[in-house]
């Protein structure tokens, strides 16, 4: 396998690294401590063609892939997890469940807007009883001739009450299998929808400048034809969803630990005591190495499971692998970042401060780490 990027790739890479640090690094920490989505840079990201990278250019997109959109996520990550995940969650679970289940008609309705970063889409499939084990579904819709009636509540919804949200799009219980389990489908809700209403923002311990929210559903009417997919196929879908987003969420923690490399080599070559340089302590050069490793090999694992999806070749187990070993790299990387700068990196003002913050939801969202043991189990036979 080769791992080299091509000239387009690197291409992008570059171009993105260069928005990250001239246009997210000089201002993301005050929307960090204010709480505050930055539109204006969300806007440029829109305009640079981001939110459409793996999307065709019928439908507004870039023509690119699932890797392009996974070099973008890295290299935002390496400066700030909120305006990345922002990206992400809009692309993989706003506008890819549209794209890969939705009719032409609700294709053509939605995604000009999404994949051009004007508007933002979600998707609701978390609920506060539910966690990791989201097959248990509460949330109800009941068809009252061609409308949908939806009742319910998720939790940890991501870009779901944002200025610019225009779609969420929620798994509930549509009916009864023939098993006597759930008939789980997925139903689109436009923003605005009367009996659709959503919490103030959470307050979070990372990810401040991002939009998380808890979402309601009070005899919530929507038209029988925003059914997303084939009605009792809603939950399916989104474990496929899942699966590649986890490749995305790899990628976001590799920008993630590789930020971390980034800061502590930088403070290493600045920071003096004992006399000389931090760096020129070999129980920093180690510390510090162990960091680049965790990233390199995190990197290699997000590559391969990416490799695997665009050929078409079954990579649930590959996702899985890169997902855990990516989040533990950014969750290690950002502890260790924070002790080389010692006092300074418990202070909000320096990045590694951030990095400490948003580590650890990396280890919760899309898959706990446990899920992702228990998936790579499965694939093993076990």
């Amino acid at each position: 396998m080769d791992v080299e990027l091509t000239e387009e790739q690197q291409a992008l890479r570059e171009t993105v690294e260069e928005f990250a640090r001239k246009e997210v690094a000089p201002v993301i920490g005050g929307f960090y401590e204010r709480g505050e989505v930055p539109y204006g840079i969300v806007a440029k990201m829109g305009a640079m063609g981001l939110f459409g990278l793996p999307f065709p250019e019928e439908h507004g997109g870039m023509g690119g892939d699932y890797f392009a959109l996974c070099l973008a996520l890295e290299e935002l990550a390496r400066v700030d997890s909120s305006v990345a995940i922002t990206l992400e969650a809009g692309v993989s679970l706003g506008a890819m469940p549209i794209f890969r289940f939705g009719t032409a008609e609700q294709r053509e309705r939605w995604l000009p807007a999404l994949t051009a970063g004007t508007a933002l889409g979600a998707f609701g499939l978390t609920e506060s009883g539910g966690g990791s084990d989201a097959g248990a579904t509460r949330t109800t819709a009941r068809l009252d001739g061609d409308v949908w009636v939806i009742n319910g509540s998720k939790a940890f919804i991501t870009n779901a009450g944002t200025d610019i949200t225009s779609i969420v799009t929620v798994t509930a219980i549509t009916g009864t299998r023939p098993d006597g389990g759930k008939e789980i489908s997925a139903i689109m809700v436009p923003a605005g929808t009367p009996g659709f209403t959503f919490s103030q923002k959470y307050s979070k311990v990372g990810w401040s400048a991002s939009d998380t929210r808890e979402l309601f559903f009070d005899d919530c009417r929507v038209p029988a034809a925003n059914l997303l997919g084939e009605r009792g196929r809603g939950y399916a879908q989104f474990l496929s969803i899942l699966d590649e987003g986890r490749i995305a969420i790899a990628a976001l923690a590799v920008g993630l630990a590789q930020g971390c490399v980034d800061e502590s080599l930088r403070y290493a070559r600045e920071r003096e005591a004992f006399g000389r340089k931090i760096g020129s302590h070999q129980a920093i050069q180690f510390k510090i190495a162990d960091m680049e490793v965790r990233a390199h090999t995190s990197r290699l694992a997000y590559y391969a499971a990416a490799a695997k999806m665009l050929r078409g070749a079954p990579f649930k187990k590959e996702a899985a692998i890169a997902k855990l070993v990516a989040s533990g790299a950014a969750v290690d990387n950002a502890r260790d970042a924070t002790q080389v700068f010692g006092g300074y990196g418990f202070m909000n003002e320096y990045p590694v401060a951030r990095f400490y913050r948003d580590a650890k939801v990396l280890e919760i969202g899309e898959g706990t780490s446990e899920v992702q043991r228990m998936l790579i189990a499965r694939e093993l036979g076990l």
